[in-house]
């Protein structure tokens, strides 16, 4: 199919096998996977690449609410898709498609163990990052009431580290991780079952290889976003120029004359701006494009729909590639450079800029 965008996200599907390869040789034998994909999956697309990590044998899936996993269940995702806050007003969407709910606190309990359905569900407990999660002192209550309601099928226990990419915080981690032991060993012997548990996210999983659970938890990591240098980064943000024009020492540019040319320059408009996700302080020189391998600096504000790059001594034409991220000029840097996450230039990027996937046929 011809491709009419001029602003394109390329994601390139044999990169993102190779990371899930790289992340399953770390692992122990018999771990198995959980994809994040919630949030579009981080800006990439949730559905292209849910499909293509289903045929990878991925265990399951991860979603923020139930709306997103119906979306994967229509579109053809047979695994199970975890839903991380299924609200309250969604039981007969979540049984109807077969999403598995994950249960924080007791209103949700109450919700789920009323229904005479049987359903799979997911426990989480707080263990220190004091965000969704029921308390661990309210365990034995809440075993009391998954004794009567066999109904009630606990697929998972899980819980989540709040600074596991952070070396400095690791006793926190660690004191983390002995109480999220302490909770599965006491859910399993008072409801004499094996639960699998799962607390590890990407930078957990990558760093604490001695504590893995039956499950972990992947999304950035798969990604590519963490700038390791074994997992790369599997997309690339490209646009072109839309317009070259030369202004004159002492002219302005943009909004509120926020740039004054402080010499002769040669400038490109290109056409995407914040309200595709271009972070607005990468505006007035504290960003850089790439034409030809060549930086150019953003100038001026960025506009909703546009921003401007000096390319004084760059040999650029109307129509030519400009690329605003790639692996080789990273999200993770250029996060750094914003003071910022990946995960946020991620998840911003507009449902409007065109994604492209491409995979090459291994050879034979």
């Amino acid at each position: 199919m011809t491709n009419s965008h001029e602003t394109i996200l390329h994601i390139n599907l044999n990169t993102l096998e190779a990371n899930f390869n790289f992340l399953k040789s770390k692992f122990p034998n018999g771990v198995k996977t959980i994809a994040v994909v919630k949030a579009f999956a981080y800006g990439l697309g949730d559905i292209e690449i849910s499909k293509h990590l289903e045929k990878m044998g991925v265990h399951a899936f991860w979603v923020a609410d139930f709306e997103e996993g119906v979306k994967l269940r229509k579109e053809g995702i047979t695994k199970p898709i975890i839903v991380a806050n299924p609200g309250y007003r969604s039981l007969k969407t979540i049984i109807k498609y077969q999403l598995e709910p994950v249960i924080f606190n007791h209103r949700l309990l109450e919700l789920y163990a009323n229904c005479k359905e049987k359903i799979s569900i997911h426990l989480k407990f707080n263990t220190g990052m004091n965000r969704y999660g029921f308390e661990t002192t309210d365990l034995q209550e809440i075993l009391l009431i998954l004794k009567n309601n066999p109904q009630l099928n606990i697929e998972s226990v899980c819980s989540h580290l709040s600074s596991s990419n952070d070396p400095n915080k690791d006793d926190f981690s660690e004191r983390q991780i002995e109480r999220f032991k302490e909770v599965c060993k006491n859910i399993e012997d008072s409801l004499d079952i094996n639960v699998p548990s799962h607390l590890m996210n990407s930078n957990g999983a990558m760093r604490f290889g001695s504590d893995y659970n039956e499950w972990v938890r992947l999304g950035i990591a798969l990604y590519g976003g963490l700038g390791h240098p074994n997992l790369k980064q599997i997309f690339s943000l490209k646009s072109v120029i839309s317009q070259i024009k030369f202004i004159k020492k002492g002219q302005s540019i943009g909004y509120q004359n926020s740039f004054i040319a402080d010499k002769d320059m040669q400038i490109a408009i290109i056409p995407v701006g914040y309200a595709d996700g271009l972070n607005r302080k990468l505006g007035n020189q504290n960003g850089q494009v790439f034409i030809k391998d060549k930086a150019c600096r953003i100038i001026g504000d960025i506009s909703m729909d546009s921003f401007i790059a000096d390319i004084s001594g760059v040999e650029a034409k109307e129509g030519q590639e400009v690329t605003i991220f790639s692996p080789k000029y990273s999200v993770s840097k250029l996060a750094n450079d914003l003071d910022t996450i990946p995960y946020e230039i991620m998840a911003t990027l507009n449902r409007r800029i065109k994604r492209i996937y491409r995979k090459s046929k291994s050879k034979k």
